[in-house]
């Protein structure tokens, strides 16, 4: 092949790769910037037995301290995760519900309105969060939070020996004197976004349905999570469902925790 022939194939190939760069440009602005994550999560009523998992397994991957008996007494024990329960009718015709409570991660949470630091404050992706190092434990967060989802870190915390070991080291415990809650476990959350960036695509809804490690350890599979914003996801068709409802609506706090009716009480 001559020099001119080979250049004119450079050039030719470099032209070609331009406009496919091109239209890959257009394609890009054509469908929008990428869409925001809004995370949420459906609890299935249904399906929940009150065995209690998820709040185990949140105790355990979130390095939640134990209160120890004074504090317990005290009504000072921290739960991220906690199951109320609901009763109707008198034995034998007795029904009992579960709910399990989390934080709500509510669009307008009225606990940011009034921290005076700004401990407390909202992700991009809908994440209600709380950092530590600037809470001066005045807990008017605490108070203001209508679901009661908010905790005092009463005493320094600690564990026992044997339990040390087996403190999660990609969550920081909390010290004496703050607030803390429910985050969704966003570390995980992190993980998932870098694994995803690595292999070169885009989180999907398979990759978090489960994330969480309530949802992940709930035997019953009444526990979901993932993106409210994606019109396909698992979570997305859930809370659209005819029984879906959020607690305490009527406070216009919109919460992205939704609940599946049991059947049962509808009769």
């Amino acid at each position: 092949m001559s020099r001119t022939s080979s250049r004119r194939a450079f050039l030719g190939a470099l032209v070609g790769a331009a406009g496919v760069a091109v239209e890959e440009a257009a394609a890009v602005e054509r469908s929008g910037p990428p869409r925001r994550h809004k995370w949420g999560m459906v609890i299935d009523l249904d399906r929940c037995t009150g065995c209690q998992a998820c709040a185990v397994a949140c105790r355990a991957e979130n390095n939640i301290p134990i209160a120890g008996a004074t504090n317990t007494e005290k009504g000072r024990s921290i739960f991220w995760m906690n199951l109320l329960a609901t009763s109707e009718g008198t034995y034998p015709d007795l029904r009992q519900q579960f709910f399990p409570t989390p934080c709500n991660h509510c669009e307008d949470p009225p606990c940011i309105k009034v921290c005076p630091v700004g401990a407390t404050s909202q992700s991009e992706d809908g994440i209600t969060q709380q950092i530590p190092d600037r809470c001066i434990g005045c807990r008017l967060c605490e108070v203001s939070c209508p679901y009661t989802r908010r905790y005092f870190n009463w005493s320094e915390p600690s564990w026992p020996v044997a339990w040390r070991e087996h403190l999660n080291p990609d969550v920081a415990p909390r010290p004496h004197g703050v607030i803390e809650k429910c985050l969704f476990c966003h570390h995980r959350i992190r993980a998932a976004k870098a694994r995803s960036r690595a292999e070169g695509r885009i989180l999907v809804d398979a990759d978090v349905r489960r994330l969480p490690a309530c949802a992940q350890t709930c035997p019953a599979e009444a526990i979901v999570f993932g993106d409210l914003n994606d019109p396909d996801s698992e979570v997305r068709r859930l809370a659209e469902s005819p029984r879906a409802f959020r607690l305490l609506e009527e406070l216009g706090t919109h919460p992205k925790v939704f609940y599946l009716r049991d059947a049962k009480w509808q009769e």
